[in-house]
């Protein structure tokens, strides 16, 4: 039906016609299915995403995977840059840093997840494979790839995925308003989803899918973002640390 004829079939009645038009103004149809603070979550992330393709591409399109290395420190730089033009969006990390008492627990979490994804690598745990990060030329490690490698994973990463993860996904599965929803509320389902989809991001699914509950949980119970965001850099930062340490560069 169109305008004009609901305009003449209500034209006696103008408080009925008032009534369609406030209610159509506020219909669910009207809102967009991704809001901007949906969108600067998942730029990010998508960003991440994509140069983990491209050097997957270009492997196969021949290019060797040292040749690739350089990659990781463009890739890291980009989503710091969008972290930074984003940031006013982020309103649950432009707030007070959690206390000292949930910032040890955080810490003895991210410890916990560092030691059982290094033991959690049976074969049946592993889906795919990976090479990982190898920052060695000629047999001798290159401390400023090394380096780069670390501080992304520990700094940038940390931030990139929790706000991706938790703060949006986990929240947004329960409500598409999902800024409005408290962390310690949503339901199973909610919890489930980006839990699992967190595993699957990995080669090592049940290591991820072990850390993904971790980190909801600190989230869930602390309400806080800095907290999940803290134990995933300790684990990202000392899991580089052991990489480099013991050489195990397929667990990068």
């Amino acid at each position: 039906m169109t305008e004009n004829n609901e305009q003449r079939i209500v034209s006696s009645a103008p408080k009925a016609l008032s009534v369609h038009h406030a209610a159509a103004k506020s219909s669910p149809a009207e809102t967009p299915f991704l809001s901007r603070a949906a969108w600067a979550r998942i730029l990010p992330f998508g960003t991440y995403i994509f140069f983990i393709i491209l050097g997957d591409m270009l492997e196969r399109a021949g290019f060797a995977r040292a040749e690739l290395r350089w990659l990781y420190p463009v890739q890291i730089g980009l989503v710091a840059v969008l972290l930074a033009v984003f940031w006013k969006q982020y309103a649950e990390l432009r707030h007070a840093f959690i206390t000292f008492r949930q910032a040890a627990v955080a810490i003895a979490a991210g410890v916990l997840v560092l030691v059982l994804w290094i033991n959690l690598d049976a074969p049946w745990m592993v889906v795919g494979s990976s090479p990982g990060y190898d920052p060695r030329t000629a047999g001798e490690i290159d401390w400023l790839l090394a380096a780069i490698r670390i501080a992304g994973a520990a700094l940038v990463v940390p931030v990139m995925e929790e706000l991706f993860w938790r703060s949006f996904l986990m929240r947004w599965v329960e409500a598409s308003d999902f800024e409005q929803v408290d962390p310690a509320r949503v339901g199973l389902k909610a919890f489930l989803v980006p839990v699992v989809l967190f595993g699957f991001e990995h080669n090592l699914w049940l290591a991820g899918i072990v850390a993904g509950v971790a980190y909801s949980l600190l989230y869930m119970r602390h309400r806080n973002l800095w907290s999940p965001v803290l134990a995933h850099a300790v684990t990202n930062g000392l899991l580089g640390i052991w990489v480099v340490t013991t050489g195990s560069w397929a667990f990068w």
